[in-house]
């Protein structure tokens, strides 16, 4: 007669910890997304306003569709605002700069175009739609 050995039962980890863990990590990140605030262009508010303070004189900084860059009637790159406004500076005293863009313009030159209007100098900067 010959021994058989028996089947040793099949044995599983207890996955009850890890799904406790998960879970918890779960609520975590659940709870913690709720703090973020984002911030975005409302471009539906932002509508033209046409009556401005003639005493102040304001830079004109436009942004067509295709993203091109018109600083005081004059074309320019992304990467020259800066220099560009400056140079504006330098020949008329202005208060602020009103950037007319295009609601198809790419959100990305914009912020860029605000970014380097500030650094040149002028600190109010309006934004407003074409």
């Amino acid at each position: 007669m010959r021994y058989r050995k028996q089947a040793e039962p099949f044995e599983s980890p207890d996955m009850t910890p890890m799904l406790d863990i998960v879970f918890i990590m779960l609520i975590f990140f659940i709870v913690a997304t709720s703090f973020v605030k984002e911030e975005a262009i409302d471009w539906r508010a932002t509508e033209q306003n046409t009556t401005q303070p003639s005493e102040q004189k304001t830079l004109s900084v436009v942004i067509d569709e295709f993203g091109m860059i018109q600083i005081g009637g004059r074309q320019t790159d992304v990467n020259r605002v800066q220099a560009n406004v400056e140079s504006e500076l330098i020949n008329s005293n202005y208060a602020g700069a009103i950037v007319q863009a295009d609601e198809v313009a790419s959100s990305g030159i914009l912020v860029s175009t605000v970014d380097q209007i500030k650094l040149a100098g002028l600190n109010q900067v309006q934004v407003i739609k074409k």
